[in-house]
């Protein structure tokens, strides 16, 4: 790629525009603080930019875009670094453009049902201010107390509630987006329903930030439901843990929430965050299943007939949770997992998934390459979607397996997923660490589709390069 070093000219330009404080250089910066720019929570990758800019609107992003692309400088646009692909890693160096200042909440329309936003948001705060007014915005990955809303778009990221609401691109209406000419434009109007011309809005989520940098979003929203029901339900079997979601689904319950954890990812979670748990010897995985709703004796009738889906195998003793603390408890369980295990150890995560009723034959297909390839794993995730984590321990791996030697068991695991009728990723994104793996779930042709689209957006390549494909 024929990309150009920054010149100390541009980078004045740059201060010209949002000011020096703003703009960051390993020479005038404390290290630690620069070196984050350069990592996100993938492994343990570190790229280092050039020079990381903080503007502060779309019009400075506007003027910082069209400078790097008149100088052939990449640009990689930055949330709270919370990715689990290497998507906002600067690999090919040049600027980081952070969000972190795009942070407002710009309007919550409560006759619509609406609400517009800038993308340096925190997931879980906008969630807050959108339930202070009664209404509800369902996309909670685990992630939703540090992540930016920003990245949820980069990667239509998706969460415990996805199973009943869907992800992050069902509630986006219109976007605003700096294209990497530095234009300026709007994806499409906001309403419910829009016919008019190429859905460009949704071309822009989850394009990781290959196409353009979104400035400000208008999200639909929904009543919020005024009560859950939430219960920890053990398995002695892991394959039958996985058995029982589709049951559940065929049983005509949609849950809110239906979560796997086998018996490594909870017991890690609960020592991690000092929570107390009892895990009986025989137990082997636990789903986590939340029902919500208006009528409180309407979910009981449902949990009635969750209770009777599950009698049908071989579980332990249910908890129902019965007060707001122990619910909180659980939650923040299934939702550390991910730092829990980064705390015991490095690993590669994997975000595999199939249809829902194939989850069993994924598990187990899993753990076969695992043992024949002499690696551990440790797996959990949004069962209802049959959205698998598989997380890959180091442990004792040499460089040589770590490296190279887990391409192919990857490979095979990816190789499962298509055959099953599924894909590579379910809410991760490809970024930089399964660019590797596409082709095992696309053809030629939609890759260069792609490429193509790419190359309309972006003509010298310099928004978020290296990322998606072997080759931009």
């Amino acid at each position: 790629m024929d990309f150009q070093l920054l010149t100390p000219a541009v980078v004045t330009e740059f201060e010209a525009i949002v000011g020096a404080e703003h703009v960051l250089t390993a020479q005038r910066s404390e290290a630690d603080v620069y070196a984050g720019y350069g990592r996100d929570h993938t492994e343990d990758l570190h790229f280092a930019p050039e020079v990381v800019v903080r503007p502060a609107n779309a019009e400075q992003i506007s003027q910082i875009v069209r400078l790097c692309h008149q100088h052939h400088v990449p640009v990689t646009a930055r949330g709270a670094g919370t990715g689990l692909s290497g998507g906002a890693l600067p690999i090919y160096q040049g600027v980081v453009l952070s969000t972190e200042r795009l942070n407002k909440i710009i309007q919550i329309d409560e006759r619509n049902l609406q609400a517009t936003v800038e993308p340096g948001v925190i997931n879980e705060v906008f969630q807050h201010a959108v339930q202070a007014v009664g209404l509800f915005y369902p996309p909670d990955p685990a992630s939703k107390g540090s992540c930016f809303l920003g990245g949820n778009l980069a990667h239509s990221s998706g969460g415990p509630k996805a199973v009943k609401y869907g992800t992050t691109k069902d509630y986006v209406l219109n976007l605003q987006v700096v294209l990497p000419t530095g234009d300026i434009i709007w994806t499409a109007a906001n309403t419910l329903k829009n016919s008019t011309g190429y859905n460009l809005t949704q071309l822009l989520v989850g394009s990781e930030g290959t196409l353009g940098i979104i400035t400000q979003v208008v999200f639909r929203l929904l009543p919020y439901p005024k009560h859950t029901i939430l219960m920890l339900v053990p398995f002695r079997q892991e394959e039958q843990a996985a058995e029982a979601v589709s049951a559940v689904f065929r049983a005509g319950i949609i849950p809110s929430g239906m979560e796997f954890m086998e018996r490594e990812a909870i017991a890690w979670s609960s020592e991690y965050l000092k929570i107390p748990l009892t895990l009986p010897e025989d137990i082997k995985a636990h789903l986590l299943i939340e029902l919500d709703g208006q009528d409180l004796d309407q979910l009981y009738k449902e949990a009635e007939q969750v209770y009777g889906v599950l009698e049908t195998y071989d579980v332990g003793d249910i908890l129902l949770a019965d007060n707001a603390t122990q619910k909180d408890e659980l939650w923040r369980i299934r939702r550390n997992i991910g730092n829990a295990v980064r705390y015991n150890s490095v690993y590669k995560e994997e975000d595999t998934v199939v249809p829902r009723a194939e989850l069993p034959t994924l598990l187990k297909g899993v753990k076969e390459i695992g043992a024949r390839y002499g690696f551990k794993t440790v797996c959990y995730g949004h069962a209802g979607d049959g959205n698998l984590h598989v997380n890959i321990i180091r442990g004792n791996l040499d460089d040589q397996m770590w490296n190279v030697g887990l391409r192919q068991p990857i490979t095979e695991i990816f190789e499962l997923c298509v055959k099953l009728g599924g894909t590579i990723s379910g809410e991760h994104g490809i970024g930089l660490v399964q660019k590797g793996y596409i082709g095992i779930a696309l053809k030629e042709a939609n890759l260069n589709l792609m490429r193509g689209i790419k190359r309309v957006f972006d003509p010298h390549g310099i928004m978020n390069p290296g990322k998606i494909w072997i080759t931009d």
